[in-house]
């Protein structure tokens, strides 16, 4: 059982990288694949310009070395007229051979390399060929080759008719031979003013092509990085969430832990903590502690059950809070037990306090139930000036008093003036009065 859970874990954690990675892996492998395209298509732009050269190159030696053998007569320049004519005639047939439905791929490359291209760059220029020859720059590339057909074919049938008349000897006429030279020079130029368009647009189409891919490796590569920028935030604001909400659960921990869940005072952990801290930096100050111990709560309990109890306690709570000062602490002990620690507060005013509390206790009335509840008190005071006074000691001392304080009658303010065998009451104000 505890192997399938840890395979299942770690199967969750796998898939969970997965799913982080992935959007990188997708624009990696984009970006990839473009820059893979992008050379391609460089590549075999770039092999047509060169084979652009050597055709143009080509047919112009095909005029010139045929112009010579016309007036020479020689075999090796009709034999490098031949050679020279076999280039163009090679790419004639490649182009041919693509432009046939279904293609022919193996006659393609045969022309290709007939028309001496390189082996290496005959698979870019049959792949360019076939499914970009709609682009507009090849479109218009291509029919400046296409236009060159017939020329070659006259160049062709030149190179016959001229070998013909050359069978018996020099051409004796030389209105034939100007003739026949002068259809060569046209024919060279007509050659040059395709050439040089063809050229012209492969230049164009190649720095357009270029243009448009890089922008578009660029564009990937800027859409990576805003990724990684939005995955990285997206990454920290989680973070930064799961410690907020980490935070908040130390906290609410904290809180549940030094203080009462009833209530929402502080709890005796707290009052505890508090009490030793004042006491271990109080100095001069003076320091007074309160327990108050309520009179009434068990009937309350008793007659209207614990759900009264407790609405009384969180009611007491609130009373007990009014007019404190900011470091005062106001605690539930347990039960029906409050304390109160009033840090810089003279043994007068802490008394004056405790009273008025109790008083204000006994002015309040708990109803539940269609049933009213006196709530009185009974007080303890202690008002700690030794410095060397221990929290147990302290405890004690406030303890006892409240514990006088029950044991003279309940509702009444007991006051400890830090010797064990006498204990102080604090007057009521009624009395006072009267």
């Amino acid at each position: 059982m505890l192997c399938r859970t840890a395979t299942s874990v770690k199967g969750r954690s796998f898939l969970h990288v997965i799913k982080l990675v992935s959007p990188f892996v997708t624009v990696v492998v984009l970006q990839a694949a473009i820059a893979g395209f992008s050379l391609e298509v460089m590549s075999s732009v770039r092999a047509y310009v060169a084979g652009e050269a050597m055709w143009s190159r080509s047919q112009k030696n095909a005029v010139y070395f045929l112009n010579l053998y016309l007036h020479s007569g020689q075999a090796s320049q009709f034999a490098q007229y031949q050679t020279s004519l076999a280039v163009p005639i090679g790419d004639e047939y490649a182009r041919w051979a693509l432009e046939r439905d279904p293609i022919d791929v193996e006659i393609a490359r045969i022309g290709f390399l007939q028309g001496g291209n390189h082996p290496d760059d005959v698979p870019g220029l049959i792949w360019l060929f076939r499914y970009f020859k709609q682009v507009s720059f090849l479109r218009e590339a291509i029919r400046e080759w296409a236009a060159t057909d017939p020329m070659l074919l006259e160049l062709s049938v030149f190179g016959e008719v001229i070998k013909g008349e050359l069978k018996n000897g020099p051409i004796r006429d030389s209105d034939r031979v100007q003739f026949l030279s002068s259809r060569l020079s046209e024919l060279n130029r007509q050659f040059t003013g395709h050439a040089e368009r063809f050229s012209t647009v492969l230049g164009e189409g190649s720095r357009a092509i270029k243009f448009t891919l890089t922008s578009l490796n660029i564009a990937t590569a800027a859409s990576l990085i805003l990724l990684l920028i939005w995955h990285t935030r997206r990454l920290v604001l989680q973070r930064q969430a799961f410690e907020d909400a980490l935070h908040a659960e130390k906290e609410r921990l904290a809180f549940q832990a030094s203080h009462d869940w009833l209530t929402g005072l502080a709890n005796r952990r707290a009052f505890e903590a508090r009490l030793q801290s004042e006491l271990d930096g109080r100095g001069e100050n003076s320091l007074s502690l309160i327990l108050l111990d309520l009179d009434q709560f068990k009937c309350v309990n008793d007659n209207c059950g614990h759900l009264a109890g407790d609405r009384l306690l969180c009611q007491v709570a609130r009373l007990l809070q009014q007019d404190r000062q900011p470091h005062d602490l106001v605690v539930r002990l347990g039960g029906d037990e409050f304390g109160l620690i009033l840090p810089q507060c003279a043994p007068y005013d802490a008394v004056d306090i405790a009273e008025r509390l109790r008083r204000s206790l006994e002015l309040f009335n708990f109803a539940w139930d269609d049933r009213c509840f006196e709530v009185t008190a009974s007080i303890g005071v202690a008002c700690i000036a030794d410095a060397n006074t221990t929290l147990e000691e302290a405890m004690r001392r406030a303890d006892a008093a409240c514990y006088r304080a029950k044991e003279k009658g309940r509702n009444r303010v007991q006051v400890d003036n830090g010797r064990p065998d006498v204990v102080l009451v604090a007057a009521r104000r009624e009395a006072a009065r009267a």
